[in-house]
């Protein structure tokens, strides 16, 4: 099981004038549920770009399953061991939903019908039936679409989700299915969830919840 540490970062943008992260630490564990809430502009999207790979930390660390990221390769990170899921989906509209989710596989060197067959087990795992599997993005809701997004974040086989307001793009009942999905990676599966969002309704029903303020990271 990975836990994901963050241990006094600091970040400030190129040229900018003020500490956008500020001393922040944090300690995120498998098998649990975390929401970071916090208002526009709070650091919340610098925070997850950094758990990411995405960017460095100016001073601090950021460690997982106590290896410092400095020392890891940042794109095998991204691959292995990070899987996000973003407010607008990010699915490929040329690709259907069971080629959405094999492509990662097929990338990585798995055989195309493994893929195939995996990526049919995780398309149900999240209530996409086989009926739905042939169909483009634009022929599905948007909560299919999230569903399919979280199915293709779990086919790579990483252990720590990153979503980024997973459900801004939702009506209420898509919104709690979908958290629910996740809340059920987290409890069942082991997975270390961390959501980034403004709907208080997720983090209420959160293991751990965060707020960010002013780029200062507080247990809420």
């Amino acid at each position: 099981m990975e836990n994901l540490t963050i241990q006094d970062v600091g970040y400030r943008y190129k040229n900018g004038d003020r500490d956008v992260l500020k001393d922040v630490n944090a300690d995120f564990k498998a098998g649990r549920l975390y929401s970071v809430v916090g208002p526009s502009g709070s650091g919340k999207t610098t925070l997850l770009s950094i758990m990411a790979g995405l960017d460095r930390p100016l001073t601090g660390s950021v460690s997982v399953g106590g290896k410092n990221l400095k020392d890891l390769n940042i794109n095998e990170y991204r691959q292995k061991h990070i899987a996000m899921i973003f407010q607008a989906f990010q699915l490929f509209p040329l690709l259907t939903a069971l080629e959405n989710v094999s492509y990662p596989l097929e990338f990585m060197g798995t055989r195309r019908k493994e893929a195939e067959n995996r990526a049919k087990s995780l398309l149900n795992s999240v209530g996409i039936t086989e009926t739905k599997h042939n169909r483009y993005p634009a022929n599905l809701s948007g909560g299919e679409q999230q569903r399919v997004a979280i199915a293709r974040a779990l086919s790579t086989g990483a252990k720590i989700i990153l979503a980024d307001e997973p459900t801004g793009n939702l009506d209420s009942t898509n919104s709690r299915a979908i958290v629910d999905i996740l809340k059920k990676l987290a409890h069942e599966e082991s997975y270390c969830v961390i959501i980034v969002t403004h709907n208080m309704e997720v983090a209420e029903v959160s293991d751990v919840v965060y707020r960010m303020t002013d780029g200062e990271l507080t247990e809420h």
